[in-house]
């Protein structure tokens, strides 16, 4: 997989392999597994992370918080957690069209 610069709007950002992306009802939260241990995400990243399945777009992903959300004024929050997913190895990112 592709790691182009993030975050092009045009790329589609998904899980990389060794995270696994679930909802933990113990939790009440959606998490992120990997071998060594778990992150819990607040609602804003598990809503964001959720999307992240290589078939949105980073542009359509912010279009469709924009509308979960009800609010225009999120682009750089969701920008800026994806950088930062990317940085820590959560999210990996394809150029192209959907699969």
């Amino acid at each position: 997989m592709d790691n182009p610069v993030p975050l092009s709007r045009a790329s589609y950002p998904r899980i990389a392999p060794l995270y696994r992306f679930q909802w933990e009802a113990a939790q009440n939260a959606f998490v992120l597994l990997f071998p060594e241990g778990m992150v819990q995400l607040n609602v804003a990243a598990g809503e964001i992370l959720r999307r992240c399945d290589g078939k949105l777009s980073a542009g359509e992903i912010i279009a469709d918080l924009r509308v979960a959300f009800q609010s225009d004024a999120i682009d750089a929050d969701v920008e800026a957690f994806l950088r930062s997913a990317t940085d820590d190895g959560w999210v990996e990112w394809r150029d192209g069209v959907t699969p």
